[in-house]
Formats: C-alpha cells, structure tokens, sequence
C-alpha cells in the first residue's frame, strides 16, 4: 500500500513541479520618486516577474553561469531524475532493482534539498517587500533653497509558482518517505 501511494504522490508532485518552475515565481517592483520644491519625478527602476526557467535563462544570459547551472541542476534536473527513477522503481516491484533505485534516491534526495534552498532564496528576495529608503537635502542655488526629497520604493510579491514549487517539495518528500519505508519492509 505504501508503495502505491508513493507512487502515487511523485506523480501528483510532478504534477506540481510543472506549474512551479514555469510560472511567476516572484515579481519585483522598484521605483525611486524625486520631489523638488513640490513638483515630483517618478521612474520606474525594475518591474519584472520571474518563473524558475525564466530566473535560470536570465542568470545565464548575465554571465552568471556558475548560479544559473546550479539553480538548473538542484531545482529541475534532480527532481526529474527522481521522478523518472521513481517510475522505474515502480516498475520493478520487489526486485533488486527496486531496492537500489529507492536508496540511490534516498542518497541524491540530500541533494535535492537544494529545492527547498532555492525556496529560501526567493523568500529571502521576497524579504525586501515594502522596502522604503528616503533623503531629504535642501539645495541652495544662488539666493535660492530648494527641498529635494530623493525615495526609493520596492515591493515584492509570491507568485504562483512558488507555491506549486513549495507544493511539489513536500509531496516529493513524503512520497518519497513512503517509498523508501515500502522498500524496507
């Protein structure tokens, strides 16, 4: 019975995954509003929403190679490879085979943690929400004084994706869980 729902559940986090690395994940707006002598400037700095591909695809294109593999790797290739061994274990019930795939992923399920890292990343991101800086000086231009008051804003939001992602997390785990207790009993 354990072993069904396993099953059952990496195919239900699957289908979480899909959603989770294709949809928004996050969206952040940054905005710095200029105030002189009452006559106010406002520009927009940032204003982007951002899915898991879309986050890879970008650190990519930055040159920032090294985060962009490893956030492909630990987030989309692993889940994959577990997910597709999962299947195959299913396959091969109560055989050998079986026992070695579940504890192969039991051992890369370690590093599939690095899921839940780039959760913690975007919640750390998603920290600036609401983040407001502000200075005001007062210019003297010839006879002349002039208050300018320079304010930043950002704000930030979770979007869908991070919570099919977060979703798809803990039902790998447990699925996985399960599987593993199948196998050893």
């Amino acid at each position: 019975m354990k072993r069904h729902l396993g099953f059952i559940l990496n195919i239900a986090a699957l289908a979480l995954f899909v959603p989770g690395i294709f949809l928004p994940m996050f969206s952040l707006d940054m905005a710095v509003t200029a105030n002189i002598a009452g006559s106010g400037l406002s520009s927009e700095l940032v204003n982007k929403e951002l899915s898991l591909i879309a986050t890879v695809e970008e650190l990519w294109q930055d040159q920032r190679l090294l985060v962009a593999a490893l956030i492909f790797a630990f987030s989309i290739c692993i889940p994959l490879l577990k997910t597709l061994l999962v299947i195959v274990a299913y396959a091969k019930q109560k055989t050998q085979i079986e026992e070695k795939i579940i504890a192969f992923i039991g051992k890369i399920g370690k590093w599939s943690m690095a899921d839940v890292f780039v959760v913690a990343v975007f919640l750390a991101v998603l920290s600036t929400n609401h983040a407001e800086t502000a200075s005001q000086q007062t210019l003297k231009i010839f006879s002349f004084k002039l208050d300018l008051l320079i304010s930043s804003e950002t704000l930030s939001a979770v979007g869908a994706g991070f919570y099919y992602f977060t979703g798809y997390c803990l039902l790998s785990l447990l699925a996985n869980q399960l599987s593993h207790s199948a196998v050893k009993s």
